[in-house]
């Protein structure tokens, strides 16, 4: 496992974090596969473990917070989020922060999330949305430093909407947030743009979420694909979305080197930008935790092939489906 700097904090976390969200009530979840990988994820270097209050009402901080206790002779980084009152995915504009995360609510949920975590504190606590537009608002900015000064939190972070990777540029400037979660993949590449050297010019930590573009830049997915009843996959991969990325996957094998798949190629395309902090693929199977790590080995995807996976770059914009 290879290491990177976490923005300002001074942490060195692994560049292979593990995304928890499969671990909190997804069809075909099991805790104890789900307490194996975790396991196995530590045995191979993982130190950075992201998840949230909303992933299960709890249930996938509590699987964290047993690891932690597994693990005494480990720092494990703890990374979980705090769901919006309105329990509305994504935020929209219109939102007031009175509405989303008022201060004692942050409060109460970061009580919430260390209680379910069974620790004292935890490293990094993220709003679960955002909005820009309140960057300035000094309700939350007064609530993190109250938490932060009793040590309950020791760094703040945000999870940008999905394709909105410029919604929180105001927010970096007022240097209260010291990482930003985003989605970056092969496709999604707009945070490049603006975010990514904001972030470096300011030493803001990136997390990149959704590596395998929510299973397509796996190469498993098909049109025909389709998931048990209650399974979130079958209202985001509508007809719509579904036949667009399967052909956009397509299109990718071409470019997969012999011995590669396209998991891996879609890891190696995110670790060979300096300015991710951790990658947090969702892993429930002991073969992804070992798939993805094995990504981890200091080898820099060459020049010319990062260059062809750029041309596939996919500029979305949020729609009623993409959540």
């Amino acid at each position: 496992m290879e290491y990177r700097p976490f923005g300002r904090t001074g942490w060195q976390v692994a560049e292979m974090g593990y995304g928890m969200w499969g671990m909190g009530g997804w069809t075909e979840s099991d805790d104890a596969e789900s307490m194996a990988s975790l396991q196995r994820s530590v045995e191979l270097g993982c130190n950075f473990f992201d998840t949230a209050y909303a992933y299960g009402e709890g249930h996938s901080e509590k699987l964290l917070g047993q690891l932690v206790k597994q693990n005494p002779g480990h720092k494990l980084y703890i990374a979980t989020k705090i769901p919006p009152k309105n329990r509305k995915w994504p935020s929209r504009r219109e939102y007031p922060l009175a509405d989303v995360f008022p201060a004692d609510y942050i409060r109460q949920q970061v009580e919430m999330s260390l209680k379910n975590l069974g620790t004292e504190t935890m490293d990094l606590m993220q709003f679960h949305v955002w909005e820009d537009s309140w960057a300035k608002d000094e309700a939350w900015q007064r609530a993190c430093e109250d938490l932060t000064r009793e040590g309950k939190v020791q760094a703040w972070g945000i999870s940008v909407n999905r394709w909105e990777p410029d919604n929180c540029l105001e927010t970096l400037r007022t240097k209260r947030i010291a990482a930003v979660q985003v989605i970056y993949n092969i496709f999604d590449q707009a945070p490049e743009d603006h975010l990514f050297p904001l972030c470096d010019g300011l030493d803001v930590a990136i997390i990149a979420r959704v590596p395998f573009d929510e299973g397509t830049l796996t190469g498993t997915l098909t049109k025909d694909s389709r998931w048990p009843e209650g399974d979130w996959r079958n209202t985001y991969f509508v007809p719509e979305n579904l036949n667009a990325s399967v052909d956009r996957a397509e299109a990718l094998r071409p470019l997969i080197p012999p011995g590669m798949t396209m998991a891996e190629l879609a890891l190696r395309f995110i670790l060979a930008n300096p300015t991710v902090s951790t990658i947090i693929p969702g892993m429930r199977k002991l073969k992804h935790v070992e798939a993805n790590i094995a990504a981890s080995d200091g080898q820099i995807m060459p020049d010319a092939l990062r260059l062809a996976l750029r041309q596939h770059r996919w500029d979305r914009k949020p729609t009623k489906w993409s959540q």
